[in-house]
């Protein structure tokens, strides 16, 4: 059941789901794209195609919000902001070992491998490699796992999954980097929790935040 949590005649907001696509990839899944455009469809009594643009993604294995454009107008704009850090998205992470410091900034270098679809943490430049900085800190924790609020001031692949990892944090259940097991439904618990932006169009302050998994551990971690 798809959940939209904000919407308007330019802009769509929808709290994925762990373990669907944002966009078709090479697994012909359909991907939740193709589920707003049908929701629009329907709702909306729509003749012909949809307009339904795509201006961020969250990897297959994250849940939480991902915001789309209903018209090229908002795409155009929208687009623009995400590349110049105007869309702020603060993230939540369940990580396996507490950070040393309870909050903090971490900076690295990191170098995509296309082949492995990971990226390399390296505390100096090198060959191809992308700046990545973000800044965490810890919300509550239990005696085997910690809640970070994360926020991103670059966008890499697999910033967040990668640099928590370089820093002795590996997102609970993320296989890929660290994690001594997978979580049962293949998620990995990483969330995009709030986004915040002005309105492309009516540039009214737009505030969202996605509802917590209902998940035992995240229910007990997330601040009351």
């Amino acid at each position: 059941m798809m959940n939209v949590v904000y919407e308007d005649n330019h802009i769509i907001i929808v709290n994925k789901q762990s373990g669907e696509i944002v966009q078709g990839d090479k697994t012909g899944d359909r991907p939740l794209s193709d589920i707003v455009k049908d929701y629009i469809k329907e709702k909306y009594q729509k003749p012909g195609a949809v307009f339904l643009g795509v201006a961020h993604r969250l990897d297959r294995p994250v849940s939480g919000l991902v915001v789309f454009a209903r018209t090229s107008k908002a795409l155009t704009r929208l687009n623009k902001m995400f590349a110049e850090g105007e869309v702020h998205k603060t993230y939540w992470a369940i990580v396996k070992n507490a950070p040393r410091t309870s909050e903090g900034t971490l900076e690295h270098w990191l170098v995509r491998n296309e082949k492995q679809n990971k990226s390399y943490a390296y505390d100096h430049e090198r060959p191809n490699a992308k700046k990545a900085i973000l800044k965490y800190r810890t919300l509550s924790h239990s005696d085997n796992y910690t809640l970070l609020e994360v926020n991103l001031m670059t966008g890499r692949h697999h910033q967040i999954r990668c640099q928590l990892a370089a820093m002795g944090c590996p997102i609970k259940g993320d296989l890929k980097y660290g994690a001594p097991r997978s979580n049962p439904d293949g998620s990995i618990s990483l969330m995009a929790r709030r986004v915040e932006f002005i309105h492309p169009v009516s540039k009214a302050p737009i505030v969202v935040e996605a509802p917590v998994p209902n998940d035992n551990l995240w229910q007990a971690l997330a601040p009351k």
